[in-house]
């Protein structure tokens, strides 16, 4: 066994106390050093037998993108029968894109991984992003930042698709201390041939060996997210598919940088948008709210409508895509509603457009001209109750960092939503 002080062996054996109560851990094992020395520590620990309330399991993704991928799988397969370990292998299935391939491979990997998890009943899924990881994303992030808020690199857990918490145990550790466990373990590993391709920019940060920008620390950004909630908590109500700051609320956030990147997040929301505004688009807003001025402007595909009495932030009716729902499939219209389909008739879901609604007036009717109409195939209206509507909090349907959880559940709890699921060891 490797010696008990080593950083592998010690951050392994700091996520498995860290659970008080019984978990299936999944653990996502490429092959490489960083996955091998995860599998390998953990399997060697929980043979001790000092952690009988954890089950270990293993998946590998196959992208497909190159020669040889598909026994890099079946070696991981091996590794993990070596060590007892469940393993399944997921693959990529169908035409890759041609740009943005490494985008498009994580979201697919994660997507992959998070549906064999809750196959597998997973109550995490484990990754081995380390230390280097950390200071190449920093690096790629600092030139994109808004606010210096991308900064903050990877969180240690992470919600995927509001279903599983993916955990990072070596975050705090180096790729040389995973090397030399292995090494020490006489195990092997897969060297990726993608990790020397300049094509890449991670690889190129690598290469050039940038410094990167010190980013806040977790409890920075949690901090900042605490303050955040607590701003929506106090200064935003919402009603009639609208969201609603008081006057002076609109004054705190354009002081407090906590305010700001609540309004930020806020409006993401209300616009069914992955990302807070960019730096110019938030530049116009922060510029038109210091005005004063008693008028409209969009950005972001929200509308921030000043009156005497607050700021109404609602959605542009514009560029609003229908959404064709089978019968019992579930979707995300607009990014900013789930709905389930309990019907045995295909519906289409798009803007209620201009349409006179008896009460409203303002702003309140502007937002109902973006609300979801649900209609038949054949244009006769859906029964109240027979589709499943939810909002989506669009910023962290996909990914929610442990440190932007308070802003998160701040979010939900105004939109309406259920709760997101705090990590499951905690």
């Amino acid at each position: 066994m490797a010696r008990a002080d080593n950083p592998a062996i010690e951050a392994a054996g700091r996520l498995l106390t860290s659970f008080k109560r019984p978990a299936r851990l999944m653990i996502a094992v490429s092959g490489g050093s960083d996955s091998t020395g995860l599998l390998v520590a953990l399997a060697t620990l929980c043979a001790t037998g000092r952690h009988p309330h954890i089950t270990l399991s293993a998946c590998s993704v196959d992208h497909g993108l190159r020669a040889g991928s598909a026994g890099e799988a079946a070696a991981v397969a091996a590794l993990c029968v070596r060590h007892g370990v469940p393993h399944v292998i997921r693959r990529w299935q169908g035409a890759k894109p041609q740009a943005g391939l490494q985008a498009a491979a994580r979201a697919k990997r994660y997507e992959l991984l998070c549906d064999a998890a809750v196959e597998m009943q997973a109550d995490a899924i484990l990754s081995a992003h380390t230390r280097d990881d950390q200071a190449e994303t920093v690096a790629m992030r600092a030139a994109r930042a808004a606010d210096g808020i991308g900064l903050s690199g990877m969180a240690d857990a992470v919600l995927l698709d509001g279903a599983v918490w993916l955990l990072r145990p070596f975050l705090g550790i180096d790729r040389e201390a995973i090397r030399s466990f292995l090494r020490e373990k006489g195990e092997g590993w897969i060297d990726d041939p993608s990790n020397a391709n300049p094509r890449f920019e991670r690889v190129r940060i690598r290469t050039r060996g940038d410094a990167a920008a010190v980013p806040p620390t977790p409890g920075e950004r949690l901090l900042l997210a605490q303050r955040a909630a607590g701003f929506l908590f106090g200064n935003v109500r919402a009603e009639q598919g609208l969201f609603v700051l008081a006057p002076a609320a609109v004054e705190t956030a354009l002081a407090d940088p906590a305010g700001w990147r609540g309004l930020l997040l806020l409006a993401a929301t209300a616009g069914g948008r992955v990302h807070v505004l960019e730096t110019r688009s938030a530049g116009r807003l922060r510029t038109f709210l210091a005005s004063g001025t008693l008028s409209r402007m969009t950005a972001g595909r929200v509308v921030f409508d000043r009156r005497r009495d607050g700021l109404y932030l609602y959605r542009e009716c514009r560029e609003i895509a229908p959404l064709v729902l089978p019968a019992g499939a579930a979707g995300v219209w607009d990014g900013r509603f789930r709905l389930a389909n309990g019907t045995r008739r295909t519906i289409i879901v798009s803007a209620a457009g201009q349409v006179a609604v008896e009460g409203l007036q303002g702003p309140a009717l502007r937002a109902r001209h973006a609300a979801p109409c649900l209609k038949f195939e054949d244009g006769a209206p859906v029964d109240a109750g027979a589709v499943d509507v939810v909002p989506v909090i669009s910023p962290y349907a996909r990914f929610l960092p442990r440190f932007d959880l308070p802003a998160a559940q701040a979010l939900a709890q105004l939109a309406g939503c259920p709760p997101f699921a705090s990590p499951p060891n905690e």
